[in-house]
């Protein structure tokens, strides 16, 4: 449900005529990345799922207000909860990325949020280079099934991180070969080198796991 959110309005209808309490569904992407239908189709910009989620029951958000051009409602938001304008969407998207998703009838909403400092606030990272970031992918092997592993690829000039056959995490290095996820900044992901392979630690927030890279 959280998926199609996204982007097909038809299945959405399709599944909340089966069960309109899958208006309320979520999903953590992972680390705590959680993300509900709603917040799906808010932070891509379909007021038209959104609409078809709330009438059957979502709960609205600040998010959503901002994605629907919701004024008053955002407003209401940010004087009854001063700073809550810098508080991370699914995927750690802020707050007026997803006014500006909204197009023209959140335009006035966008234009609101462009005078709060923190309604566009990112997450600090530092730079690789390519080679440093092709020296750390590959597949890294924590246990003896064939799916206790994790890929580190590279798409869009980011690093990504998988466990297994799960989804694929962009990684945000804040110095040190050190990462967090995607919507997770207080998970940790360091790589180290010794002297016959390149180690991967997670942390979240204490060591859940470590991992040698086999290729």
């Amino acid at each position: 449900m959280v998926g199609v959110s996204h982007n097909n309005l038809a299945r959405v209808k399709e599944l909340l005529a089966r069960n309109a309490t899958l208006s309320l569904a979520s999903w953590d992407w992972g680390f705590g990345d959680w993300e509900d239908a709603l917040g799906a189709a808010s932070h891509v910009g379909r007021p038209d799922i959104a609409e078809a989620l709330l009438a059957h029951g979502a709960r609205p958000s600040i998010f959503s207000a901002a994605m629907l051009g919701q004024l008053d409602v955002v407003k209401a938001f940010v004087a009854a909860s001063p700073g809550i304008e810098a508080t991370p969407g699914p995927h750690g998207i802020p707050l007026l990325r997803h006014a500006m998703a909204g197009g023209a009838r959140a335009q006035a909403v966008a234009d609101y949020l462009k005078t709060l400092p923190g309604a566009d606030a990112r997450p600090a990272s530092q730079q690789l280079t390519p080679d440093e970031m092709a020296r750390l992918t590959g597949d890294y092997v924590y246990g003896p099934a064939a799916d206790e592993r994790i890929t580190i690829s590279i798409a869009n000039n980011v690093l990504q991180f998988a466990r297994g056959s799960g989804s694929r995490r962009g990684l945000t290095h804040i110095g040190d070969l050190a990462f967090f996820p995607v919507g997770a900044p207080r998970a940790r992901i360091r790589f180290r080198e010794t002297t016959t392979a390149i180690m991967l630690t997670v942390h979240d927030p204490d060591l859940v796991l470590e991992a040698r890279r086999t290729r």
